[in-house]
């Protein structure tokens, strides 16, 4: 606080800035405090992609081999990953702060207009990478070893919470336009589809016809035989820019998006 002489011999208090990544932190430390206390945010994340792992792998793995595949264990892990790390944010958070009015307070203080939302995001990309852990551990489970070693896993998990990041965008857009709990809810939908027309069951070499030409432009199809390159390909730079250029793509355009329904919002308000 500051003081600011009004009147002679008089001084009043007035706020200042505390400095961008000190409002960074308080948005995403508060973020972070608020999610053991709502448990049914973060446990689907875990129980849909270890359901489809083990069904996959129980069902088709004899099938996918037989195609070609020979490692279909370890050809799913990225995809279990991807279903665990897309879509997670504190997106119903905001909702919750916006229909109880904690958002318009903030919006009365001093605070940095980015920070609400990258603080939001911070806390998205610490979670989105603590998923990533059981999902890894439950494929070491089933054998899955990775060429790369201990610095291939440490990448594969930073890249996953990257794009879980470039994704938040999406449902925080969603969120400050609408203020909706059950259009954020519907926002996986966005990314749902395109899990599957994918190489998530069969090499991009494999597929044909239309399923083919949308996996070419699925950014979803670069990410995944990015991953897939570190568990079995090694550290070869022509397998991993491509994966990299998607998360920068879909980064790109979420985070437009979001930031500018953040200016929308703020205006208004």
């Amino acid at each position: 606080m500051t003081a600011a002489s009004s009147t002679p011999g008089r001084s009043v208090a007035a706020p200042r800035r505390a400095g961008f990544l000190r409002d960074l932190v308080s948005v995403a430390t508060r973020a972070l405090r608020a999610i053991p206390r709502a448990p049914a945010e973060v446990i689907p994340a875990l129980v849909i992609p270890v359901f489809f792992f083990v069904v996959n792998i129980g069902a088709l793995e004899p099938v996918a081999e037989a195609t070609g595949v020979p490692d279909f264990r370890a050809f799913q892990l990225p995809v279990a990953i991807v279903f665990a790390v897309t879509g997670v944010s504190r997106a119903s958070s905001l909702v919750t702060d916006i229909s109880s009015g904690y958002f318009d307070r903030l919006l009365l203080t001093p605070m940095h207009r980015s920070a609400l939302l990258l603080g939001l995001m911070v806390a998205d990309l610490v979670l989105v990478m603590a998923l990533c852990v059981p999902v890894l551990l439950l494929g070491f489970l089933v054998g899955v070893e990775f060429v790369t070693g201990l610095a291939g896993i440490l990448a594969f998990i930073a890249i996953a919470g990257l794009w879980g990041l470039a994704f938040t965008g999406f449902p925080y857009a969603i969120a400050l336009r609408t203020g909706s709990p059950a259009a954020v809810n519907a926002s996986f939908l966005l990314f749902f589809p395109f899990a599957f027309l994918t190489t998530s069951f069969l090499p991009q070499d494999a597929l044909t016809g239309w399923l083919a030409t949308i996996a070419d432009y699925n950014p979803i199809t670069y990410l995944l035989a990015t991953l897939r390159s570190l568990i079995s390909g090694g550290w070869v730079w022509d397998d991993l820019w491509p994966g990299l250029l998607a998360i920068a793509v879909v980064g790109a355009a979420s985070f437009t998006l979001a930031f500018a329904t953040l200016r929308g919002r703020v205006s208004r308000d």
